[in-house]
């Protein structure tokens, strides 16, 4: 959970749905919860951190079948047009390769559970008080981006490119 003084929490819209997240994800069988929770904020968010910088607030029950564990870092609010997902997935009906998230934001406390899916509405709502979050945090995390790798270019497919390209190749010879 990323949270800033003015008592709002970061939250990123997951492609495709209509309803906001947490940055978060699985553990690996190798891997400690924290390592996890580093590594899920930097493929989701770019943003990079510091094991001391996080806070543990524990394991919640989530579903059925899953708990997360979550750890809170307080930050100043900053400019959220600088974040990128790095993790991406196969569409389903196009096959295009999408990033997990595709927006962020910044949104009060009272607001952001009714933006998140029922289970991590519920567990916003109900279970974890995000004032008393914030009260635990004492000081703010430097804001560290993951340097983003560059694209590369895509040429065009279409049949009208085509006959441009290969009227360029003749210009060429």
């Amino acid at each position: 959970m990323i949270v800033n003084a003015q008592r709002e929490l970061l939250l990123c819209h997951v492609t495709g749905h209509g309803h906001w997240d947490l940055p978060k994800g699985g553990i690996a069988s190798d891997e400690r919860p924290i390592d996890a929770a580093l590594r899920e904020t930097r493929e989701e968010t770019g943003l990079l951190f510091a094991p001391a910088d996080l806070t543990e607030l524990g394991r919640y029950a989530y579903s059925e079948r899953k708990e997360l564990h979550l750890f809170a870092v307080r930050m100043e609010r900053f400019d959220v047009a600088r974040l990128s997902c790095d993790s991406h997935f196969d569409e389903r009906w196009t096959g295009k390769r999408l990033p997990e998230m595709d927006a962020y934001g910044w949104f009060g406390f009272e607001r952001a559970g009714a933006l998140c899916a029922p289970k991590l509405a519920r567990l916003l709502r109900d279970v974890i008080a995000l004032e008393d979050v914030l009260g635990r945090l004492t000081c703010d995390a430097e804001l560290v981006l993951a340097p983003v790798p560059p694209v590369p270019p895509v040429l065009p497919t279409t049949p009208t490119a085509r006959p441009l390209l290969a009227s360029v190749t003749a210009l060429a010879a």
